[in-house]
């Protein structure tokens, strides 16, 4: 089981950014029908199913463009979207 697991994150690590960046557009999408669902006229019974699958989803998807992009990808992103994270160091005065 080990072993499987192991290959799957390894083959996950070696899709292209271009994956990574479409799994994140993916996950935004469950995110949004996740709660966007809950304005149509269904019972309450359908509701709570459609929220735990596109929950599910949005969740699955979201560790998966975390396997994907890696740390240098995340930062990559961050970049593109302007939210640079500078850290400045403690000055002593």
């Amino acid at each position: 089981m080990k072993k499987t697991l192991q290959s799957a994150k390894e083959w996950l690590q070696s899709l292209s950014f271009k994956t990574g960046v479409t799994v994140v557009a993916f996950c935004i999408i469950c995110y949004i029908l996740s709660f966007a669902q809950m304005l149509l006229p269904f019972s309450i019974a359908v509701k709570g199913t459609l929220w735990a699958v596109f929950y599910g989803l949005a969740k699955a998807s979201q560790y998966t463009a975390i396997l994907i992009l890696g740390k240098t990808g995340i930062e990559k992103l961050k970049k593109r979207f302007g939210k640079t994270s500078k850290s400045t160091p403690m000055q002593d005065t």
